[in-house]
């Protein structure tokens, strides 16, 4: 009888209650990458106690291994020893990282998923000793793994251009939405609105608060928008304020209509795509993404989406959103206007959108991550 294949896991951003893009990839691929492969055995290692909730399947078992990897020195230690102690031990057929780092100090051939370079393109936001750390070792794992995952096309070209790395030794897998996004009906949607905008319409942006997603610039934009019409419109923002906010702060400060700006916080999945699924719009105007999940979310919600005409925006929102240059309020403000104002052309955008997202499903994807590893199984 042949041995059963066994597949290592980088499974470090699975915290209970803490997804966000990288989390909610691997959480997303690999429930249904374990279902399709019974006849593999996963290993997830974990940096720290895990929720039993991660382990999909009776073919899946968790390890622990330390130090919790948050910080610089720490990845170094937990790729570098501990994760490479463990390949060294027990000699699984692949490792697969899932939040682009992998350890250089092991022979077990490697796959690795790199979501975005934007350290590259915007450095500034980038913490001194991290971006250190991103440039010196980023090419390097990309040399060492047998194949990169990119999960888009954009971020093919550019892991390709920036790194000189062959095109075949990229392949593409696709975030996807969580499926708890869908379509509610109009009296969850007054109930919803009735909980976080006072009973008001909203625009919404889903992530986290810091230059690069360019949260000062929307809130710049929606005050244009308020002062340009009577509305009682409001804008809620949900997701957790991250390094360098204090610019959003700062525009907050000299807004008129700053009673209309709702931070929300980190709020579980459940609670997120009700609130998305009740928005006039996704307001995702985002400097640079490797992909952009909450782009399908909204699709796949039934909401219509502003998003910007740059990095991979424009591939994952295909012909099913408002496009506008990111550095400039006045196009966003106006992509406000239309939606609120124009019923039609709105619902024509939640049309298009229910056909673009039908292009990103787990089941797809965790076939194309498939294809990408088994070679090597």
């Amino acid at each position: 009888m042949s041995k059963r294949k066994q597949i290592a896991v980088n499974t470090r951003f699975l915290i209970k209650g803490k997804l966000e893009g990288i989390g909610y990839f691997t959480n997303e691929i690999l429930r249904e990458l374990v279902y399709q492969h019974p006849e593999v055995d996963f290993y997830f290692l974990f940096d720290r106690k895990f929720d039993p909730d991660f382990i999909f399947a009776e073919n899946v078992k968790g390890i622990v291994l330390s130090p919790p990897a948050r910080h610089p020195f720490l990845w170094f230690l937990w790729f570098e020893c501990s994760v490479a102690f463990w390949l060294y031990h027990n000699k699984p057929d692949l490792f697969l990282s899932m939040d682009a780092f992998t350890t250089l100090n092991s022979t077990v051939p490697k796959v690795t998923v790199i979501h975005d370079l934007a350290f590259e393109h915007y450095p500034k936001h980038i913490g001194g000793l991290v971006m250190k750390y991103y440039k010196y070792f980023t090419p390097k794992y990309i040399a060492a793994s047998k194949k990169v995952i990119a999960v888009s096309d954009y971020t093919k070209r550019d892991i390709a251009d920036l790194y000189k790395t062959d095109n075949s030794k990229i392949d593409i897998v696709y975030n996807v939405a969580n499926e708890c996004y869908r379509p509610i009906s109009y009296s969850e949607q007054l109930e919803t609105r009735a909980l976080f905008s006072n009973g008001q319409e909203f625009f919404v942006y889903v992530g986290s608060m810091h230059p690069r997603k360019n949260t000062k610039q929307l809130l710049i934009a929606f005050e244009h928008f308020k002062s340009s019409n009577s509305s009682d419109v409001k804008l809620l923002l949900i997701g957790r304020k991250a390094w360098q906010y204090g610019d959003i702060d700062v525009a907050l400060a000299n807004m008129t209509h700053k009673n209309d700006v709702v931070f929300l916080g980190h709020q579980p999945s459940s609670v997120t795509a009700k609130i998305v699924a009740s928005a006039l719009a996704m307001c995702y105007v985002s400097l640079f993404e490797g992909f952009g999940i909450p782009i399908i979310e909204a699709q796949q919600a039934g909401v219509a989406v502003i998003t910007s005409n740059v990095s991979s925006m424009p591939e994952v929102a295909g012909a099913a959103a408002i496009l506008v240059n990111p550095e400039d309020y006045l196009e966003i403000a106006a992509a406000m206007q239309k939606i609120y104002s124009d019923s039609a052309f709105k619902l024509q955008l939640v049309a298009l959108g229910h056909e673009n997202c039908k292009r990103f499903t787990r089941q797809k994807s965790a076939e194309s991550l498939w294809q990408s590893i088994q070679d090597f199984l």
